[in-house]
């Protein structure tokens, strides 16, 4: 069952807000490339969680909380 988005906590570390952006990513080295990770993010912590992604080359895609794929995770 998926949860609602009311049930998404930001991944950032200490912080339990609601979260409303998710960020798709993966690892090359380990993760097919059509495989998708997801952290979640609120909007205060969305910019320095896809920032760590990006500079590491792992961000894929951000979209809205409410909008991750089905088959990410």
């Amino acid at each position: 069952m998926t949860p609602a988005v009311t049930d998404l906590v930001c991944s950032a570390k200490g912080c339990r807000r609601e979260a409303t952006w998710a960020h798709l990513w993966n690892n090359p080295k380990l993760h097919t490339p059509d495989r998708r990770k997801v952290w979640l993010a609120c909007a205060d912590h969305r910019d320095s969680l896809g920032e760590f992604l990006s500079v590491r080359g792992f961000l894929r895609e951000t979209v809205a909380a409410d909008a991750i794929p089905a088959d990410a995770g």
